[in-house]
């Protein structure tokens, strides 16, 4: 990297913190400027309605990035065709930990009973999210889809529904590991929202380099994160000169391997 390269790496990082929600500015070579939002899918009342400036800021967009379009109706989970229940696919001790979930959160085990692994972790992340008080319709990337379509910005996909069904649908053991992490860091993941919640209700990270708990063993971390954040700068580096506004996960910001430290590294 230049010494021009890497002082605009440096006075870049300098932006990290600037806002009252979490963000990052990056600016590309080639004149693409990028505000980086760290979103939640799921929110609070009080997270509604957005920051007016970042309202400003989709409505002056040249385009607002979102990793997937969830604006309108989602095609269902598509269920494969099993010939027996998740009792008996999934082993004693876990299933049991599942059960153990289930009946805090008043979920009915017989509706996991022909889901694969993976979208019973979901539908987990799901029901502890609302037993926090998190709501989809306060969700960040949800509103900021709104604000966009409100001042006509259009709308891209960073890699869109159908992927992210794709990428679930061919975790090896049919995503066993994502239920298995969702279960073993289950107080962790509530902590975890609450942090996120609370970057956006109280003041975001100062520093550049958070220290989050892992939530997630090595292997799923690099599909679901690593592997994600690395195609989504392949996105960003062909974009054309403009100004985008980009909403990603708040996760994808901070920690290793995160999103602005790839585009910044080039």
């Amino acid at each position: 990297m230049s010494l021009f390269s890497r002082l605009h790496a440096w006075l870049s990082g300098l932006t990290a913190g600037s806002y009252p929600w979490p963000a990052i500015d990056i600016t590309l070579p080639g004149g693409r400027h990028l505000h980086l939002v760290g979103s939640i899918h799921m929110g609070t009342r009080d997270m509604a309605p957005l920051p007016a400036r970042l309202v400003q800021k989709i409505a002056a967009a040249d385009a607002l990035f979102v990793e997937a379009d969830i604006s309108g109706s989602n095609a269902p989970f598509r269920t494969p065709d099993y010939d027996q229940p998740l009792s008996a696919r999934l082993a004693p001790e876990l299933y049991a930990r599942l059960r153990q979930r289930a009946d805090e959160l008043a979920l009915d085990m017989g509706t996991f009973d022909w889901q694969p692994p993976w979208q019973v972790a979901l539908v987990m992340q799901a029901h502890q999210a609302q037993r926090l008080g998190l709501r989809p319709d306060y969700g960040i990337d949800v509103q900021m889809i709104a604000a966009a379509q409100a001042s006509t910005v259009p709308l891209r996909e960073l890699e869109g529904t159908q992927s992210q069904m794709s990428l679930l649908e061919t975790l090896p053991d049919e995503g066993l590991s994502l239920l298995e992490d969702t279960l073993t860091h289950w107080h962790t993941n509530a902590r975890l929202l609450q942090l996120m919640v609370s970057w956006w209700l109280d003041a975001p990270p100062r520093q550049k380099n958070v220290a989050l708990p892992a939530t997630f063993g090595h292997e799923l971390y690099d599909v679901l994160m690593h592997q994600r954040n690395r195609h989504w700068c392949e996105v960003m580096r062909a974009l054309p000169p403009g100004r985008y506004v980009v909403a990603v996960g708040a996760l994808h910001l901070y920690g290793e391997g995160n999103l602005p430290q790839l585009l910044r590294n080039g």
